[in-house]
Order: structure tokens, then sequence, then C-alpha cells
């Protein structure tokens, strides 16, 4: 018996995905719930929208995370592609053992003064303007300092030209070599490697001076591991939580009821950690799961997705699926449950969850505090959103203080 035949999306809804993709993603859902996206010299994309298949497919062994099984398929900077999220079990569990450490909740409790003393100082910048970009002045360099004070980045490679490099290998601006910018980040991260075997800084504080050591006193890492770890951990550790807060914020402004609960004299920590949850859910930071692929035939909705199709998880799709969130398109910061997959289930759970959840919990109290009143500089359909695949973040969020 044939497969049913796939409806094509509207041409409108196509065209305005990067700025708002949630119209797609609830015609996708009901329409073509598992929907190829075939284009000549390219492999299958399948997308997968609806809440419970991306859950269960989260978890599916018969999907892969090895870009290598897909002919010619690179997912992202040439020689930066060893890391835990491109790896199957073992090497999945060897990366993440070593890296995982860092990252459990007790350790990233502990830097909530440095979380606070960061956002404030900050804020005290930010307060001397009428306009602010919260991107700019306030979410893109807390997050980067608190993954650089994570990993042992050097002070003097904390700042805006090592960021701008990083986000070049997601999002490149228009006539950026990207050869250039895959040159000057091999560069960055040879010095930042350099740098810790010259200083002996190899302690178990330092992250990157711990995997330095994995890999050079036990053969725990070859080098383009290192090399690849490092720059996923800089870029993801940055670039997640940088997106829930321009995100989020936006999303408090769009809807000023629920701004006003937080913002009200009766806000609790408790609220701010559901309000948290809820911004993770209503515009997800990753938009789509990171890179999988079918090691076998999987059969879907009548669909069959073949041996090396690649499998996209619509993560910012499911948080919207009005089956499994009631009115899934109202933002409540309330909410709960509230069993969002912003941060993925199963085995590639996000590490850095603990981090982006305390920062987004100090942020966000304080941002809406000490802003005071503010509206858009621009309505929201014109603000510029980073053209980035599994990404969904704001290149910027003009403010006009009131």
């Amino acid at each position: 018996m044939p497969a049913p035949a796939v409806p094509s999306p509207p041409a409108d809804l196509l065209t305005v995905r990067v700025q708002d993709p949630y119209p797609y993603f609830a015609w996708l859902r009901r329409h073509a719930p598992a929907h190829p996206d075939r284009r000549p010299g390219r492999p299958t994309v399948w997308q997968i929208s609806r809440y419970d298949d991306v859950r269960a497919l989260l978890t599916d062994g018969r999907l892969s995370k090895e870009p290598g099984r897909v002919p010619g398929y690179v997912p992202g900077p040439a020689g930066l592609n060893r890391h835990l999220v491109h790896a199957d079990p073992p090497d999945h569990t060897r990366l993440r053992t070593l890296v995982n450490a860092a990252f459990v909740p007790r350790r990233i409790a502990r830097l909530e003064p440095f979380i606070t003393d960061t956002a404030n100082r900050l804020l005290d910048r930010i307060e001397q303007h009428t306009h602010v970009d919260v991107i700019a002045a306030f979410a893109a360099p807390l997050t980067f300092r608190m993954i650089c004070a994570i990993l042992g980045v050097p002070t003097e490679l904390d700042n805006a030209a090592t960021r701008d490099t990083l986000m070049a290998t997601i999002a490149p601006a228009p006539g950026l070599d990207p050869a250039r910018v895959e040159g000057e980040l091999h560069a960055l991260l040879d010095i930042l490697i350099a740098g810790k075997r010259t200083s002996g800084e190899r302690g178990e504080a330092d992250l990157l001076g711990a995997l330095v050591r994995a890999s050079d006193e036990s053969g725990a890492m070859s080098e383009e591991e290192l090399r690849s770890t490092a720059y996923l951990l800089l870029l993801v550790g940055h670039d997640t939580t940088m997106n829930l807060i321009g995100n989020g914020v936006l999303a408090l402004l769009n809807n000023p009821g629920q701004n006003a609960r937080l913002t009200g004299p009766q806000t609790g920590p408790g609220l701010i950690t559901t309000a948290v949850e809820e911004l993770l859910r209503y515009d997800s930071p990753v938009r789509d799961a990171t890179f999988r692929c079918a090691a076998e035939p999987i059969s879907l909705h009548g669909q069959l997705i073949g041996e090396g199709d690649i499998v996209s998880l619509l993560i910012g799709s499911a948080n919207r699926d009005g089956t499994h969130f009631p009115h899934a398109d109202r933002l409540d910061v309330s909410r709960t449950p509230n069993d969002h997959l912003a941060f993925g289930y199963g085995p590639h759970f996000c590490i850095g969850a603990a981090l982006a959840r305390l920062e987004g919990s100090v942020a966000f109290p304080l941002l809406l505090q000490r802003l005071g009143p503010v509206t858009l500089a621009k309505p929201s359909d014109e603000l510029p959103w980073r053209p980035a695949r599994v990404m969904r973040g704001l290149a910027a969020l003009p403010v006009v203080r009131n």
C-alpha cells in the first residue's frame, strides 16, 4: 500500500520561519507530523513536530548522533565536531563523564553570588542610558562571562570579539568568509589550550584545564576531541542562555499582564522558578534538537524514514503542542506542571541546564527591576533574529526606558 501523500506547506508560512516559526510548526503538527524536506543534492531531512513523537525519539536508540553516517555532511566548523553532542555510546558516555562534574547542580549553585554581582555591574552601566540593546548590553556579556569563568578562559579573551567569532560559526554575517572564521576560531582555541599547558593551570576548578589534563596525562581525550569540546562548551554555554534571556524579555514585553506578575510586590522565588520554565517552553532558545540521523529505517505516521536520513526534532514545536500543554500559545508564568523539552530529554539532556536555570532566575528579576518600565524601540515583527538552524535567538533587542 503506497504511503499517503504529504501536503506542502503554504509559501507564506515558509517565508517567516526565522521571524516566527510557530504558525509553520502548527501547520506541521496538524497536517504533516513527519514531514520530509527533500532537496536536490542534499540528504532528506524529516521534520518531527508533535510533543509525544519528539520526546520518544529523543531517547530512541535507532537514531544516531554521529554525522559520519551521512556521507559528506558536516554539521559544524571543520575539525570541531568530535564532541559529546555528535557522539553515540561509548564515546558519548566517556566524553560526557569528563565534562559532567563541572555542571552538577551543587557546583553551579555556588556561582549565584558571582552571577548576581556580574549582572548588577552590567546593569549599573545600563542605568546610565535611555536606549538599551538588552542582548548586547546584558544577555551576551553576562552569559559569556559565566561560561568563561567555568572553563577558565583568561580575562583578556572574555570580550565581544571572541563572542563574535563563536557566533559567526552558526549564524555568519552576509559576506563573511567561512574559511576565515574557522581559521580564527581554531587559532583562538589553540591559544586557550596552549595557555593551560604552559601555565600549568589544570586543576579541577578549571574545566578547560581539567580537560587538557585528561588529554595529556591519561589519554582520555584526543586533541581533536579536546578542541571540539572547548568550542562546544564556549558556544552552547553562552548562546542558549543568551537566547533564554532575550526571548524571555521579549515575551514578557509582549505580555504585559504576565510581566506585571513578575514585577509586582508579591513576586517570590517560587514564581520566578515557574516563570523561567515557562519562558523556556514558550519561545525555546533551542528551536531544533541537535543533529540526529536514522541508523535504521523508522516508520512514523505512515512515512518511512530511511537509514541515513536526517531527523530534525522540532523542540520549539513540541513545546507549543496544544495536545500536551493546555493553551500552549499562551504565556503563563505560573504554569505547572511544565515538562517542556527545551533542554532535550534522555541521555543527551543538556549538560548546562542547571547553569541556564540559575542564570535565568537571577537575571530576570534583576533586569526587570532595574530597567524599570520599558517599551520596545521597534515593533516585534521588525526585530532581527539570527538565522541559525538549531538555535532561536534575537540578534538585538532594543528597548527604551520610560
